[in-house]
């Protein structure tokens, strides 16, 4: 069994401040998926330790954004390259390939979309990099061995996804030309193969473990009463393709017990595949 997390850390060395080195200590995970890391690589694996190997992409803009996968194994491969060059220099996507300690070959990303805002040229930025995201997601979602993308993806696919749904039409991360993307790499929610993989397509792990409920959310402001009202957006994610769906063991948003215990206004989600 191989034990998979994903978390936007909002900055790993004020995260590793928090209290993150104390949860990764604890929560026995194999491999690692980061966004939002906004540190060079040495603060990132000094920070994680000699029990980690680490592969980042660091945005050139300092402070800004950044990408990692961490993984108790070495890696086979590693690739950053995914666009134009105001894509590939922007930390906003890293695939590692791996072979598990069982001996399979194993596809992980950590993507990072951007947050966005209705009508503006940051709009445009992440229809942009979601369109150029979408051909290698094709080519991830037809693959004979596992893959997975996991990251801040930025984007509630469903209304179960955002507890303010009807507040949030007109919003960057439920727009449905955003959501559209989604519908291309899990299905759409009435249609027949909706979450199923099939065609090429992707499982949302998380929609498959909790169908049909709202949440469990993987995001709260740190404004307000948000997180203590559980009023949060779930666009964090686990996407697995077919062979790696078809191995999923258990599946959980790693939320913390008080505001006070956060280390990121994002939630750890972790699963466990059987590979």
């Amino acid at each position: 069994m191989v034990r998979v997390a994903t978390v936007n850390v909002n900055g790993v060395r004020a995260a590793f401040r928090k209290g993150m080195g104390e949860w990764l200590q604890d929560s026995g995970v194999d491999v690692l998926a980061l966004q939002e890391v906004r540190a060079e690589r040495g603060d990132l694996v000094s920070l994680l330790g000699d029990d980690w190997v680490v592969a980042n992409d660091e945005a050139t803009a300092k402070g800004r954004a950044g990408v990692a996968v961490a993984t108790k194994v070495t890696h086979d491969a590693v690739r950053v390259s995914l666009g134009p060059e105001d894509v590939d220099t922007a930390g906003r996507w890293i695939e590692v390939d791996i072979t598990t300690p069982a001996g399979n070959p194993f596809t992980v990303v950590s993507c990072y979309v951007h947050s966005g805002e209705a009508g503006t040229p940051k709009q445009d930025a992440k229809y942009g990099f979601l369109e150029i995201m979408n051909a290698r997601m094709a080519e991830l979602g037809a693959q004979d061995s596992s893959a997975v993308v996991l990251g801040d993806l930025n984007v509630g696919h469903r209304t179960l996804d955002i507890k303010n749904w009807k507040g949030n039409l007109k919003n960057s991360g439920f727009l449905p030309e955003e959501r559209a993307y989604f519908d291309a790499w899990m299905g759409a929610e009435d249609a027949p193969d909706y979450n199923t993989g099939g065609g090429g397509r992707f499982v949302d792990v998380g929609r498959a473990a909790h169908p049909e409920v709202e949440g469990p959310y993987t995001w709260w402001s740190w404004r307000g009463k948000a997180f203590d009202n559980d009023a949060g957006w779930r666009i964090d994610y686990h996407l697995a393709n077919t062979p790696l769906a078809n191995t999923v063991v258990s599946y959980r948003v790693d939320r913390a017990p008080s505001y006070d215990t956060r280390w990121s206004d994002h939630a750890p989600v972790i699963a466990d595949y059987n590979i």
